[in-house]
């Protein structure tokens, strides 16, 4: 217990410490008209209250990540509370503040755009391509996961195909309306509420019979049942995304972007969001932790359930929070990713009207961009799950290491601080280049083979990273606004 709420002490302790800093280092510019003022459209582009973005914000990068990804995670024990603390305030949360602030500086550019202007026009055309691949995925992971839920928890009285329908319908008003209309309303109050389902956890935690592993040396080791086929590292890196550093999050925070008033809110709705995350992925790791007895106990639950988050999430809810717990668990299970989803195709669209220099006043030309991503998706859908999910976790962690490495070549241009991205940008290089030489859905090799390997590619990443940096620095400081 003690570990757990010194854990969220530092979580807490992190915004107004580290993130403090790092706002220095990026040196904001209170007087500097943002794109929400300049590029006013009422659609995209639209000033907005901050405890409105702030709300949406997290939603947005929460999902089911930090409740699914949280439980996954504490299979592995107590290492999972180190991992959110300091992946939270070390990489998630500057990954996220970076990614906003630099697309608040460029016109409310996607992260696909922002990257090329950093790491080169081939790395850009990489990045569209890659980053609509990942959003794609998300739609549809988030499309038939919560529809799946519904389905169970309404006793399979419709057709799954039906709840498709209609979430898709919903994602297909949301992504071509105004954001103001639906997001900027629906938002805040299933944010609101997947809070007080975390806090209610907490409570339950604090003040129930529940007895929290401590982060003592003789738990910090893998306690899943298969230790070797699921080794610590890298798999607890990409399990635990959301909860300390997701990709993702670099594809929505342009969406807030275009919605900031002042560049003086950056630290509260970027950083301050990631931390928010961290701390519900921290509450929920030691609600599963917990609840089954103790993490023995949650391994074979879950492996009797075969692995479903969703299963372990509703029994937690319903269990330690009674009956509220099932409405609140009705909003944030299900919500959650329903409002994850529709961001990621309103990001794909966003991406693509920048790729095209096409204006988004008129819904016809949303509609021409939207509706190709909306067929694939549901074409997807058609693909076994969890296929789909395990390559979306490791192209999830790829496209947060290639936006570290985009914010360490923006700090080298400007004689900031580097080491305040290069650092997690080598340590998520050699996660994701680990994973995927390692994983069933990657090339299966020996855990020996796969860390050489991942030390290898890493090493050769960050080569050619300062060798190419250091050639394009006399460009790009000739540019404006970098």
């Amino acid at each position: 217990m003690i570990s757990f709420i010194v854990s969220i002490a530092v979580l807490i302790l992190g915004y107004f410490t580290y993130g403090k800093f790092v706002e220095k280092i990026f040196g904001v510019d209170k007087d500097r008209p943002t794109p929400a003022i300049r590029l006013q459209d009422d659609v995209d582009f639209m000033p907005l209250p901050a405890w409105r973005i702030f709300l949406i914000q997290f939603l947005n990068i929460a999902g089911l990540g930090p409740i699914f990804g949280a439980i996954a995670g504490a299979m592995f024990g107590p290492s999972a509370f180190l991992w959110i603390v300091l992946g939270s305030i070390f990489a998630g949360a500057v990954h996220d503040y970076f990614s906003g602030m630099l697309s608040i500086r460029h016109d409310g550019l996607s992260i696909s755009e922002v990257v090329g202007i950093y790491l080169g026009p081939k790395m850009k055309h990489f990045m569209r391509y890659f980053t609509i691949i990942l959003l794609i995925f998300v739609g549809t992971v988030f499309l038939m996961g919560p529809a799946k839920i519904i389905d169970g928890m309404t006793g399979n009285i419709w057709n799954l195909w039906v709840w498709v329908a209609i979430i898709l319908v919903y994602y297909i008003l949301s992504t071509l309306l105004p954001i103001d209309k639906m997001i900027s309303k629906l938002y805040p109050v299933f944010g609101m509420a997947m809070l007080l389902m975390a806090i209610g956890l907490l409570f339950a935690l604090l003040f129930g019979a529940y007895h929290i592993p401590e982060i003592v040396p003789a738990n910090l080791r893998n306690m899943t049942t298969s230790p070797t086929e699921t080794p610590l590292f890298p798999i607890l890196f990409v399990t635990i995304a959301c909860g300390a550093i997701s990709g993702f999050h670099a594809t929505q925070s342009p969406l807030m972007a275009r919605c900031m008033k002042n560049e003086t809110l950056g630290r509260k709705i970027f950083y301050g969001t990631m931390i928010t995350e961290g701390i519900v992925a921290l509450i929920w790791a030691a609600a599963a932790m917990t609840f089954f007895g103790n993490v023995e106990s949650l391994n074979g639950a879950m492996l009797a359930n075969n692995n479903n988050a969703a299963w372990a999430a509703n029994e937690i809810s319903l269990n330690m929070l009674g009956s509220v717990g099932g409405v609140l668990a009705l909003l944030g299970i299900v919500a959650a990713p329903i409002t994850s989803g529709d961001t990621a195709f309103r990001s794909a669209r966003l991406i693509l009207a920048d790729v095209f220099k096409t204006d988004q006043k008129k819904i016809k030309n949303r509609l021409y961009l939207s509706l190709p991503l909306f067929v694939i998706a549901f074409a997807l859908t058609q693909i076994d799950f969890g296929i789909i999910w395990r390559y979306f976790a490791w192209s999830n962690q790829t496209l947060a290491t290639v936006v570290l490495w985009t914010i360490t070549a923006y700090l080298m241009y400007n004689n900031k601080a580097i080491w305040v991205t290069l650092l997690p940008a080598i340590f998520m290089t050699m996660v994701c280049s680990t994973y995927i030489l390692i994983a069933p859905e990657g090339f299966e090799l020996a855990n020996t083979i796969a860390y050489i390997g991942g030390a290898f590619i890493t090493l050769s990443v960050t080569i050619l990273f300062w060798v190419y940096t250091a050639k394009r620095q006399k460009y790009l400081r000739a540019l404006p606004n970098i």
